[in-house]
């Protein structure tokens, strides 16, 4: 019987140490995602790229909302952005009669260093690539 809880004892250990070292291993992340957020602000505004109001698309619609942001967004879709803060944001939301009526808050997200991993073949890209290509384009976006 005691071995039988030691076990389990040592199971239980070994899955916090594991989901401990998850946590710091996605906390270095963020941090390495939002320093280069915070250096893509710097290098946007020194090119003279001016921040513009954003809206939260509607996913699968073509309807949008606005939003009390403003900042740059990130893909051609609209879907990302980034504000003069170097907050990361998903606009991507569900239909909503109160934001077409009154406008949405949008909370940040945790930036990540492969933007759309998990998604389709095609569709992921490190935040690094993606931040390069739209300050390459310069006010030539969406």
């Amino acid at each position: 019987m005691e071995s039988e809880g030691s076990w389990r004892d040592r199971r239980r250990e070994a899955a916090a140490e594991q989901a401990a070292a998850l946590d710091r291993r996605r906390a270095a992340e963020t941090a390495e995602a939002r320093a280069l957020l915070a250096g893509f602000v710097e290098q946007v505004t020194a090119a003279g790229i001016a921040p513009q109001p954003l809206r939260a698309q509607v996913v699968g619609s073509g309807a949008s909302y606005r939003t009390n942001l403003v900042g740059w967004y990130l893909k051609r879709n609209r879907s990302l952005a980034v504000n003069a803060d170097g907050n990361f944001y998903v606009l991507g939301v569900r239909p909503s009669l109160k934001a077409r009526i009154s406008g949405l808050q949008v909370e940040p997200s945790d930036p990540p260093l492969t933007v759309g991993l998990g998604a389709r073949d095609g569709e992921s890209m490190p935040l690094k690539q993606l931040l390069a290509l739209r300050l390459e384009a310069g006010d030539d976006w969406p």
